[in-house]
């Protein structure tokens, strides 16, 4: 018999934002909370992640991952709140009815309010269809930093780096380090998509080549990688013959881009947005599914775990005013990604609430130096110029509220080359 159970806030994920919202949801005033977490342990993936370089914003110090998580569960067991580990959420209905399995069985819980938090995972060799025989020694950044850093397993010794993202950058820092021969980290954009510190603290500082417009053309060998024929590509990211080089390798880590978690959202049909992979949401963390919350990595891929807390503790806040009775839908005005820029966050702003200013996170296309410009109404809100912006760090522009006329008009964001 399936165990039916009532709770007035469930929180799926418990990482760096599940924790976060938690712990500010209780601290608000929530006490019925439960936090359901799949793995064995809380933390998430910040676990394996021994490098430091975390906390800078919240704890004014810097700190390795387990480091950060541990100030976290701190924090946590001060607050009477149920956590379950080895649970998976199965299935949740727009009832906002979660199925979850668990080492106890599988059970229902009807939520009155829901975050979710579950992070994100990194494209596999599936997605970007990676020719050549399906040999060990090919895997994603993220696994290797796990066998090495958890298991305490070396991936290999002779390695390539497939993709410019921060894990990937991280993995060639920490495979060097412990002998490893790092031939170089291969990007097929003309520029790094990770953040600039971690190119030059990651390579620049350990003489590893960054060789950008360039993939992996083939994978070679029978049982284990033997090596790997790297080409340049094109403006259109199509292979130019003639260009291509083969190296001997044992160990392909690909680092290719990571896509927010939302498949549980999906028969609850809440509405993703097309160019960040997460569900579109308010300022208030909402979905488009009334009471339902998304807040970190599976809203968006984050380039700072501090934000990703931050962001954690803002779906606490929204979700106490939904279920303090201040929810709401009827205004709100649409965020317009124009050009030069990937998505925003939010996407819609709520306008029947008291905030004095309103932060929009945006990411860009392509490295520019250039003029952000804000509209509204047809009339421009805001406008300045701009530091370097790169597609690897997400950027904001704060708007006053009383800039923004008093209509329900669409908000414009757009970066103007200069």
């Amino acid at each position: 018999m399936i165990r039916n159970e009532h709770r007035q806030l469930v929180i799926v994920g418990g990482g760096a934002a599940g924790i976060a919202s938690a712990v500010k949801a209780y601290n608000l005033g929530i006490k019925d909370i439960l936090l359901l977490e799949r793995d064995r342990e809380l933390g998430g993936i910040l676990e394996q992640c021994i490098h430091n370089g975390f906390g800078l914003h919240i704890f004014k110090e810097e700190l390795t991952g387990p480091e950060y998580v541990e100030k976290w569960l701190k924090k946590i067991a001060e607050c009477n709140i149920t956590i379950k580990i080895d649970a998976s959420v199965l299935k949740m209905t727009k009832d906002k009815e979660l199925i979850v399995q668990s080492p106890e069985g599988i059970f229902n819980i009807k939520a009155d309010a829901i975050i979710f938090a579950t992070g994100c995972m990194e494209r596999p060799r599936g997605a970007i269809s990676l020719p050549g025989p399906r040999v060990s020694g090919i895997m994603t950044a993220g696994s290797a930093q796990r066998f090495l850093n958890i298991d305490g397993n070396m991936p290999g010794k002779k390695v390539v780096i497939l993709g410019s993202g921060d894990i990937g950058l991280i993995m060639a820092r920490r495979m060097t380090l412990e002998g490893a021969k790092v031939f170089g980290v291969y990007e097929i954009m003309p520029y790094s998509t990770g953040l600039l510190r971690n190119v030059i603290q990651c390579l620049n500082d350990f003489d590893i080549p960054l060789h950008l417009s360039k993939t992996v053309y083939k994978v070679h060998g029978k049982s284990r990688l033997e090596a790997v024929t790297i080409i340049d590509v094109d403006e259109n990211h199509k292979p130019i013959e003639g260009t291509e080089e083969y190296i001997e390798c044992d160990t392909l880590l690909l680092s290719v881009g990571l896509l927010p978690e939302t498949s549980v959202l999906e028969d609850a049909e809440i509405k993703i947005n097309p160019f960040s992979k997460g569900p579109i949401v308010n300022q208030m963390m909402e979905t488009s599914l009334e009471g339902v919350f998304a807040c970190g990595n599976m809203l968006h891929v984050h380039d700072l775990v501090d934000n990703v807390s931050l962001e954690g503790e803002k779906a606490a806040a929204g979700a106490f005013m939904y279920l303090s009775g201040k929810g709401g839908r009827n205004q709100e005005r649409l965020i317009n990604a124009g050009n030069g820029l990937i998505y925003t966050v939010p996407r819609t702003l709520r306008m029947d609430t008291d905030e004095r200013f309103y932060e929009i996170l945006f990411r860009v296309s392509k490295p520019v130096f250039g003029k952000i410009t804000v509209m509204s109404h047809s009339k421009i809100v805001i406008e300045h110029k701009s530091r370097q912006l790169s597609p690897g760090e997400m950027e904001k522009v704060i708007i006053p509220r009383d800039k923004l006329a008093n209509n329900m008009e669409d908000i414009n964001i757009y970066v103007e080359v200069e």
